[in-house]
């Protein structure tokens, strides 16, 4: 570890993340965005953690570690012995940040609206905490920071549930979020007593959830919309980029997705699959798509957001029967029927990974047994309340876990996105 000397300039590592946004789209719109072309120009891609959900690879990104060690898995936790199902949070962080990391050298982190960081926890420098985070109090530190953002107006986040039926309710919220998160840029940025500044934009992952069929369509009756709000984005881009280039050197920019996003073809909920293949069974009408409570002894396996299988072990769950006698051949019959899944004619998944490989050494409870990975366009759920297998709600467009754009002024090519965490520790000589 090298020390930095009074006299020495300081080496600032600024990221700038664009939640959700593939390359090959970056490079489509940048045709009439300068400032998205600017940054799709050299770009690269790197490949999602699975499953590819925002809380699973900005936990990566922030930890540089894969979920074996930082021990999120997906949006949702279980309780094995209630069942209750609530969201991911920081708390369920296993392993150090990179900000603490950086924090035991002295090094200053400054953090705007990174996903799955609230309740905000301590750290050397400032952050607002992103998706999810329920209220601003809890989602900024240190505490004062909060009372300053509620002041400015500040805006967690986009209500999506009204916008995905209502366009210019959602756009006016993206519009909102965008604001608040150049209002935080105004806040956090001008002193330079940083040495690490993370901002996300997470409103293209948004938009494209709702209305990817609009910024694909130039015929869509949405389209004209979405572009007026990304040129509002690529002119925030612009603003982001001008403080960057008026950074003193030696500096450093990183810019990366956490997944890339493709058109939607269908959803397809796992648990209404196993229901049909008589692997899981519900003691009575669950009361939302979230009550797990519901699950049978009588259940063989049962899944959690997106594609995580889990086998009703006894001794893991509390009404757990399978036997360890059983667990081969249970999960060979999961992986080889779901691997026969075919929607329209079409084969809906890529890959069935055994959790044991894909994260191996995981010794948190909330490691799959399997995960589940699709070919492009489908969207895996699930949801305990759905009858059907396979169908459309409110969402055009669908996460993928090839294509995120990522680019590096100093030229680094990372695989996945623990290795961008990784990258950011590199830089600052961190290797122990």
């Amino acid at each position: 570890m090298s020390l930095l000397l009074p006299s020495e300039p300081r080496s600032r590592l600024v990221v700038l993340g664009l939640d959700g946004l593939p390359l090959d789209l970056a490079r489509t719109l940048g045709v009439s965005l300068p400032n998205l072309r600017r940054l799709a120009e050299g770009a690269a891609t790197v490949r999602a953690e699975l499953p590819e959900l925002s809380p699973v690879n900005w936990t990566s990104f922030h930890t540089g570690e894969g979920p074996e060690a930082h021990g999120v898995f997906g949006f949702s936790h279980l309780d094995p012995q209630t069942y209750a199902l609530r969201i991911t949070q920081a708390s369920d962080v296993a392993c150090p940040t990179v900000f603490d990391r950086l924090g035991e050298r002295g090094l200053i982190s400054r953090v705007v609206n990174l996903p799955n960081t609230y309740p905000a926890r301590p750290l050397r420098g400032m952050l607002v905490a992103g998706f999810v985070a329920p209220e601003l109090r809890g989602a900024a530190y240190p505490p004062f920071l909060a009372d300053k953002l509620r002041e400015a107006g500040y805006k967690l986040e986009a209500d999506t549930s009204r916008g995905r039926a209502d366009r210019d309710f959602l756009l006016s919220e993206l519009r909102a979020t965008l604001d608040s998160r150049l209002t935080a840029l105004d806040m956090l940025w001008p002193d330079l007593a940083w040495d690490l500044f993370v901002h996300v934009f997470t409103e293209t992952d948004r938009l494209f959830h709702f209305y990817m069929d609009a910024v694909l369509h130039a015929d869509h009756p949405d389209h004209m919309a979405c572009m007026r709000f990304l040129a509002d984005w690529d002119h925030a881009l612009g603003r982001f980029l001008a403080r960057y280039d008026a950074l003193p050197g030696p500096k450093r920019l990183l810019v990366l997705a956490d997944h890339g996003f493709t058109e939607l073809k269908t959803e397809v909920c796992l648990n209404t699959w196993l229901m049909r293949a008589g692997l899981l069974s519900l003691s009575g009408p669950p009361h939302d798509e979230w009550d797990a409570s519901k699950i049978t002894p009588e259940s063989q396996a049962f899944a959690l957001d997106p594609g995580r299988i889990y086998l009703h072990e006894r001794g893991r769950f509390a009404r757990g029967r399978v036997e360890p006698i059983e667990r081969k051949w249970l999960l060979a019959r999961v992986a080889n029927g779901l691997m026969e899944l075919t929607y329209e004619g079409e084969p809906v998944l890529r890959a069935v990974h055994r959790g044991a490989d894909l994260y191996p050494g995981a010794a948190s409870d909330q490691c799959p047994d399997l995960i589940v990975e699709t070919r492009p366009g489908f969207d895996l759920k699930a949801k305990f309340d759905r009858r059907n297998i396979f169908g459309l709600h409110g969402r055009t467009g669908t996460h993928t876990v090839d294509g995120a754009i990522f680019a590096d002024s100093h030229g680094a090519r990372p695989e996945r996105m623990r290795d961008v965490g990784r990258i950011i520790l590199q830089h600052f000589d961190i290797t122990e």
